[in-house]
């Protein structure tokens, strides 16, 4: 029986597409393989949001035709869609699938060979849902991620996704409700992601949000806690803020893209909301959830952003009342406005803006996890031994071990370099505490 491996690269969107793609190979015959090695069929499934995103593509490629030149590899994915012959001119590259036809993948591989091994078409005509539950996601294996949306219609002027993830779309409700009730006879939590999570219902003709979809999942299944990934600030509507601090089930974490806190470059990014729209949505949540987990994204060095520009982004971040940021550099994609502007930002510079921003991130970070101290969380364990992640997103070194996917209420002790302490357990050295990092995730959660 031949052997296949799916290596995902990138946002949890990709690993639900992945965790499908297993599926639909293992329909047709298949046998999952433990390793690359091992595999006569290796599946690239890959990521094109940044440029050294496409250097990891490119360099695992290499690798597995090294390390196993026997093996047939197709490469899909968002990479795949944005560049196919740049992808199928590599050696040992079989098949280039798209995300147009990503579904089709379990037939293209096993129907007799032909010549013409690139499988593109218009991603905007794509209408099917490709997701299955990730229940080994970031290797935690206690708290499944399950994509419910896919495709983005926002026209951000630095932003690639639009084009290699089509039109938005949404999985069925009745398919999300039976999927979170089967999963939730497994798991504590359930993570619900997307590309655009928020644009989730939003369909000509329907009727239901996603807060009517959360309020379904809270009556129809048996989920003890529900987590929403990054939603974008102004799809948390009051009426999804207050269903988030008034149910019990459903985790106080908040995480809203920014981008930029400066008027002038969110204009040039093509965003839809000024800084004031963000700061009343954000300054909404945390009035009604006061001890929420609350995050972004923020992007420096984006062309034309000049050092006033700049200090106005972070003053604005620092007024804001952010539990943690990701911060990422800006990153030139071919084909999208961005990229063409005169003026682009020195490297340097991005480096430098990016540190500032990191730090500004970690003090914040630390700033709310000692105000945790002495309060009691509710929290799951994880795979990782002796690890919890609280409701309001806070990892915690347990005092003993606990069975992995439980959940449980955690007495906080104190801070550790990157998170928090139950009492009873063990001070960490006292230097410890001089570096301050961020919680683990590349603008996911």
């Amino acid at each position: 029986m031949e052997k296949f491996f799916v290596q995902n690269f990138g946002c949890r969107a990709t690993q639900a597409d992945g965790a499908a793609l297993e599926t639909l190979l293992a329909g047709k015959g298949l046998a999952s393989s433990g390793e690359r090695s091992g595999a006569d069929l290796v599946v690239l499934n890959t990521c094109t949001v940044t440029s050294s995103a496409d250097d990891d593509v490119r360099q695992t490629i290499r690798r597995v035709h090294r390390e196993n030149p026997a093996a047939r590899i197709l490469v899909t994915g968002c990479y795949a869609q944005r560049a196919p012959d740049e992808l199928a001119s590599m050696a040992g590259v079989e098949w280039v699938v798209g995300n147009s036809h990503k579904t089709q993948i379990a037939e293209i591989v096993t129907a007799a060979p032909y010549h013409g091994n690139i499988h593109i078409g218009d991603i905007f005509e794509q209408r099917d849902f490709l997701s299955a539950p990730v229940e080994d996601a970031a290797g935690d294996r206690t708290r499944p991620n399950l994509k419910i949306q896919d495709g983005c219609n926002n026209r951000c002027s630095f932003c690639i996704i639009p084009f290699v993830r089509g039109r938005s779309r949404s999985a069925p409700a009745e398919q999300v409700i039976e999927q979170v009730r089967a999963l939730a006879r497994r798991y504590r939590e359930i993570v619900l992601s997307g590309i655009n999570l928020g644009r989730w219902g939003r369909e000509p003709g329907s009727q239901m949000r996603l807060a009517d979809l959360l309020r379904r999942l809270l009556g129809e299944t048996d989920v003890e806690r529900l987590r929403l990934s990054s939603v974008e600030p102004m799809d948390f509507s009051d009426d999804l803020l207050h269903l988030m601090a008034e149910s019990p089930r459903i985790a106080t974490h908040v995480h809203a893209p920014l981008q930029s806190g400066c008027d002038r470059t969110l204009r040039r990014m093509h965003r839809k909301y000024r800084p004031r729209h963000y700061a009343d949505r954000v300054e909404k949540a945390r009035a009604l959830m006061p001890d929420a987990g609350i995050g972004a994204d923020v992007m420096v060095g984006f062309p034309g952003e000049t050092d006033a520009e700049f200090e106005e982004s972070r003053q604005f971040m620092a007024a804001m009342p952010f539990t943690y940021l990701h911060v990422f550099t800006y990153s030139e994609r071919p084909g999208t406005p961005a990229a063409e502007e005169a003026v682009q930002v020195p490297m340097a510079v991005r480096k430098e803006r990016n540190r500032v921003l990191r730090e500004l991130a970690a003090a914040k970070n630390l700033a709310f996890r000692q105000r945790m101290v002495g309060r009691t969380l509710s929290a799951v364990t994880l795979a990782e031994t002796g690890i919890a992640l609280t409701e309001n997103y806070l990892k915690v070194e347990l005092a003993a071990a606990r069975e992995p996917n439980a959940r449980i209420d955690v007495r906080i002790g104190g801070v550790t370099n990157a998170g928090l302490r139950e009492v009873g357990q063990a001070l960490p050295p006292a230097n410890t505490l001089l570096l301050q990092s961020l919680p683990d995730g590349r603008g996911s959660v």
